[in-house]
C-alpha cells in the first residue's frame, strides 16, 4: 500500500517526484516535531529518493523530489534557473496596489551575508481587513514571501514570527483559524533530463477554500 494517497502524486517518471506537500507537513527531520517527514514516507516506495528544495512546515503545495543522482545535479547546477514559483497566501490588510515587485536582499540560508531576492505580487480578491496574493519568485530565499509581505506592510495573517498582533488577533476572534495560509500553487520549469516544459499545479488544500468561502460570506 503506497505511503500517501496517490492523488497527491503530481508528477512521476524516472527522474523526479512532485507531490503535493500538506500544511502542517515536515519535508524533513527538524528538531521539535514528532511527525515522520514527508521524505521519510516517500523513502518507503522509492528508496533513492533525493531532496531538490524545501517548503516551510506551515506551507502547502507543489515540492520536487529526484529520484536519480543524474537528476539533482543537473537542477542544481542550474541553480533552478528558469524555475517559476506562484504561491498563493492570505495577508493582513488592504492592499493599495493590485501588482508589484518587492526587491529587498534577504539572509542567505546558509551565510550571514545578504543576497538579492525578487518577489511579485497580485490581488486575486480583496476583503475589508484580509487580502488574497498570488506572489510569483524570481529567488527562493528563506522565508521570502513571508519576509517580503511584511516589508510592504501586509504580512500573511497569523504568523508567528513575521505577522501583524492586532491583526491576527481581530482575525482569530472572527475566524477561530491559528496558523497561516501560504500554499506553493504551481510551478514552471524545463525537466532537468528529457528537456520538457512542465507545469504543474496542486489544488488549494481544503482549509484555505473554506478560510476564502468564510470570508467571502459563505459557509
Amino acid at each position: 500500500m503506497p505511503s500517501i494517497r496517490a492523488d497527491r502524486i503530481l508528477f512521476n517518471d524516472p527522474h523526479l517526484l512532485v507531490v503535493n506537500k500538506l500544511e502542517g507537513e515536515l519535508v524533513v527531520t527538524a528538531g521539535g516535531f514528532g511527525k515522520m517527514p514527508l521524505f521519510d514516507f516517500l523513502k518507503k516506495d522509492y528508496p533513492g529518493l533525493r531532496v531538490v528544495h524545501r517548503l516551510d512546515f506551515g506551507t502547502s503545495g507543489v515540492i520536487v523530489f529526484g529520484k536519480t543522482a543524474e537528476a539533482v545535479r543537473k537542477i542544481r547546477e542550474k541553480a533552478f534557473k528558469g524555475w517559476i514559483k506562484r504561491y498563493h497566501a492570505l495577508v493582513a490588510g488592504h492592499l493599495s496596489r493590485k501588482f508589484g515587485t518587492i526587491e529587498r536582499a534577504l539572509p542567505a540560508r546558509t551565510k550571514k551575508e545578504l543576497v538579492p531576492a525578487v518577489s511579485h505580487f497580485k490581488v486575486l480578491d480583496a476583503f475589508p481587513t484580509a487580502t488574497y496574493v498570488e506572489v510569483e519568485i524570481e529567488t527562493g530565499r528563506k522565508h521570502q514571501i513571508r519576509q517580503h509581505m511584511k516589508f510592504i506592510g501586509h504580512p500573511l495573517l497569523m504568523d508567528p514570527l513575521y505577522g501583524d498582533e492586532k491583526a491576527d488577533k481581530s482575525f482569530r476572534k472572527h475566524f477561530h483559524y491559528h496558523r497561516f495560509f501560504l500554499h506553493a500553487y504551481s510551478l514552471d520549469f524545463t525537466h532537468p533530463v528529457t528537456g520538457e516544459k512542465l507545469h504543474i499545479e496542486a489544488p488549494l488544500p481544503p482549509s484555505f477554500q473554506k478560510v476564502l468561502r468564510e470570508l467571502r460570506g459563505g459557509k
